[in-house]
């Protein structure tokens, strides 16, 4: 069934495999794996908390190494210095701040040695996220599905309703919380090693080492739970830059339905997608034996989930209904009951088993997201002969047996001779476990249909036309976030501005205090000097050069105020740039991180072109720019060319109304005003159309 180009993106063997269950597993088994590393060591996740406690089902370490993620990292790293750990998530959404590490460079980045590389990972369109949750060991060994290296997640099999040592950082308590991950080794693990350098090299912009698998990493207390058995990666990956969308994730899901002729059990957070639904429910009505077991979460676990998934999933349940095969279906939680009282486990997990010949453990939600907006990974197992068959039943009774409180062998037996999974699970209960069915409204509230648009879109959200032509040559889906970023430039622009005008800074920069400066050195024989010493001096200390140039403008006049502007201005840039070339790359990337790589990339890529966009259109501080340039060693010529093109409409605006510019600051007149708006309207006009220029010619080249 595994196609590679179809629904996979490869199709490769693994020597061993095990699927490990809830965190307290994994997270053992992640920690015995890097202790165990000698050369390379990839972290791809959507969330990570330096803080997180890595540790097994016993819930303590004693290995004499720290139990925080980021502590024992950087222990082993010590042990090891060869060892390179590239630790790549999700650049969040603000939605996501109150959960997440407020300051995850500092705690990552800036904290660890030089051998642990840090990067928030952005190469996304508009409202995507990187959702794949990966890591690969010395490329011999990998892990891959829904847990993320993160706080509140770890528990264990027994989901206890009360159990001390499941508390988040704060000490407080958490529900029972379950998810699935596998590990895989052999040419499995290779493939894996190569998806995770591709992540890397989308998000850090660097090129990560070559793949060489080496040693056996494969943790000693985890025994294999399949052996010799094909591997299929089904991936989801929105449409960036020249690269397609992936949607191989989505036709998987379909082509196992296609497959199946007597059950189907599924584990997922969301399901939402109507369209799986219909898919499932008409595969039922072709084959009457065909029921379908599937595993979700209760209830929603915040407002705009309860919104948009919550709704969601109330319209997936009634398509069976509506098809007529709803007796056959059953949606269910897990449910705790201890000393009268309950509680239900959050399910994270995204497991689908297919009768006793298809086992699907990934990242993938059966929503719209999953199917073609964030990135995904799903590993298939497919079975080739009886030993596989009996492996895979095997794995799914065991995850129905620690939601029921019973043993693999009495789910083996109850379903045992073809007998119906729905009435196993139905009668399977003990020790206050069961699995029990879920009532959801199906009549979704009026306003979810819009957030559903936005939280659960079917591709990327595509940028308003007005944003295209000054956002560069991108995708549709990429140039929103682009425009956004600008936005919030300008907004923290603003807010420097009211910091130098409401606090001590004001007195430096009130246009009175500065004009008078600049009559008084206009008298002076060395005033060509002096103007080159304030624009250099003002650059180092990070000062707004466009007040410069319009007090320059203002002082001499349009024509020799352009002169010691243009003059004063290249002096800044050139001296900035070679303070960068001081410090070095090593030192600026201390400070940024492998996000550097991506203004080397852009300016390699487009030399002049993209010095003079980013003069046009500011991403960062004009001494920014010129630290960043030098430190990265882009060629001076370029730096140079490219500065002068950039700022050219400028000095050339605010040099002809440099006097009304800056007059409009002393003297606010309704006329001054006047000649300020149309002055920074022309100003911009300039710009945009300097960069359209640049857009087109940029599309004749590609073409």
């Amino acid at each position: 069934m595994i196609r590679p180009g179809h629904n996979a993106w490869r199709r490769e063997r693994a020597a061993r495999a095990a699927v490990l269950i809830d965190a307290g597993q994994y997270f053992g088994a992640v920690r015995e794996a890097l202790k165990n590393a000698r050369s390379t060591v990839f972290i791809i996740g959507w969330d990570l908390d330096s803080r997180t406690r890595l540790v097994g089902e016993d819930c303590r370490a004693d290995d004499g190494l720290p139990e925080g993620l980021v502590d024992f990292l950087t222990a082993i790293v010590k042990r090891r210095p060869e060892l390179l750990i590239h630790v790549l998530v999700w650049d969040y959404s603000i939605l996501y701040a109150s959960e997440r590490e407020l300051f995850p460079t500092a705690s990552v980045h800036w904290s660890t040695p030089k051998q642990i590389r840090f990067c928030l990972d952005d190469d996304l369109p508009f409202g995507a996220s990187q959702h794949q949750k990966i890591v690969v060991v010395d490329d011999a060994l990998a892990f891959s599905g829904g847990l993320d290296l993160t706080t509140r997640r770890w528990d264990t099999r027994e989901h206890r309703l009360d159990d001390p040592r499941r508390v988040d950082l704060a000490g407080a308590p958490y529900p029972p919380f379950h998810d699935v991950q596998t590990m895989v080794d052999g040419k499995a693990a290779v493939a894996l090693a190569e998806l995770a350098r591709v992540r890397w090299t989308h998000g850090a912009c660097e090129r990560p080492p070559p793949v060489r698998p080496s040693g056996d990493p494969w943790p000693r207390s985890i025994t294999p739970d399949l052996t010799d058995i094909d591997v299929g990666i089904a991936r989801t990956s929105p449409a960036l830059d020249n690269e397609s969308e992936i949607r191989e994730v989505e036709a998987l899901f379909f082509d196992m339905i296609d497959r199946a002729e007597r059950c189907i059990y599924l584990e997922n957070q969301y399901l939402t997608s109507t369209r799986f639904a219909e898919h499932l429910a008409q595969r039922m009505i072709e084959r009457p034996e065909l029921e379908a077991v599937l595993v979700t979460p209760k209830n929603a676990h915040s407002w705009l989930e309860e919104q948009t998934m919550q709704a969601g999933l109330g319209r997936f349940m009634q398509v069976f209904t509506d098809k007529g095969v709803g007796e056959r279906v059953r949606f269910l939680y897990p449910k705790v009951v201890e000393n009268g009282r309950s509680i239900d486990t959050m399910v994270h997990s995204k497991v689908m088993i297919v009768d006793d010949r298809l086992l699907r453990i990934g990242s993938a939600n059966l929503n719209n997201r999953s199917f073609g907006v964030d990135t995904e990974c799903d590993l298939t197992f497919e079975a080739a002969n009886a030993t596989h068959r009996k492996q895979i039943l095997s794995l799914r009774d065991r995850l129905v047996a620690h939601f029921c409180g019973v043993s693999e062998s009495e789910v083996a037996s109850t379903t045992a001779q073809g007998a119906s999974l729905i009435k196993a699970v139905e009668a399977l209960s003990h020790n206050g476990h069961s699995l029990a069915l879920i009532e959801v409204d199906h009549a979704a509230p009026e306003q979810a249909t819009a957030l559903e648009e936005f939280a659960d879109p079917e591709r990327p959200i595509a940028a308003p036309e007005f944003a295209k032509s000054f956002v560069g040559e991108r995708p549709p889906a990429r140039r929103l976030r682009r425009f956004a970023k600008i936005i919030s430039i300008g907004l923290f622009v603003v807010l420097l501005i009211l910091a130098w005008r409401l606090t001590p800074l004001s007195a430096l920069t009130n246009p009175h205090t500065i004009k008078e400066w600049f009559t008084d050195i206009a008298a002076m024989s060395a005033a060509p000097a002096i103007v080159l010493a304030a624009f250099v001096i003002g650059g180092l200390l990070v000062f707004p050069v466009t007040l410069l140039i319009a007090a320059t403008a203002a002082t001499f006049g349009p024509w020799l105020g352009f002169t010691y502007a243009a003059a004063g201005a290249a002096a800044s840039a050139i001296v900035t740039y070679g303070v960068g070339v001081l410090i070095g790359r090593e030192a600026l990337e201390n400070v940024l991180g492998p996000r550097l790589n991506r203004i080397r990339r852009a300016i390699a890529r487009h030399g002049v072109l993209a010095i003079a966009t980013v003069r046009m259109v500011p991403v960062a501080p004009f001494t920014v720019v010129n630290l960043a340039a030098g430190a990265s060693r882009i060629p001076v010529i370029d730096y140079m060319l490219g500065t002068i093109l950039g700022m050219l409409p400028g000095l050339v605006l605010m040099s002809a109304l440099g006097y009304q510019i800056f007059n409009v600051l002393t003297a606010p007149t309704p006329l001054n005003v006047t000649l300020f708006v149309l002055a920074v309207a022309a100003w911009i006009g300039a710009s945009l159309g300097i960069q359209a220029l640049v857009t087109r010619s940029r599309r004749r080249k590609a073409t």
